[in-house]
């Protein structure tokens, strides 16, 4: 079970580093929306409004219960209580 526990750490490892580069591609998006052209300033400077960060919010929310959603299948084969994917990432991240 620790190569498991390895293997899931650099999973997740990737998995967190896939998600801040889905949040700068979000950020160059909408900046290209508003904008014909942007600077790595106008990318470093951005904060998104609230509607913005609810969407992001959502996204890494479906992004994480994606990830995880083999282990929680697994959990659930095995008879334990069904889990949310945060409580697994919760219990996750203890380790």
């Amino acid at each position: 079970q620790p190569d498991t526990e390895r293997v899931l750490n650099i999973v997740m490892t990737l998995a967190q580093e896939v998600a801040v580069m889905r949040e700068r591609m979000d950020t160059i998006e909408r900046l290209l929306e508003k904008k014909k052209t942007i600077s790595r300033a106008d990318i470093e400077a951005y904060v998104p409004s609230k509607t913005e960060a609810a969407e992001r919010g959502l996204q890494m929310q479906e992004f994480i219960a994606r990830v995880l959603r083999i282990v929680q299948q697994e959990r659930e084969a095995l008879g334990a209580e069904e889990e949310t994917s945060e409580a697994v990432a919760d219990e996750l991240a203890k380790t």
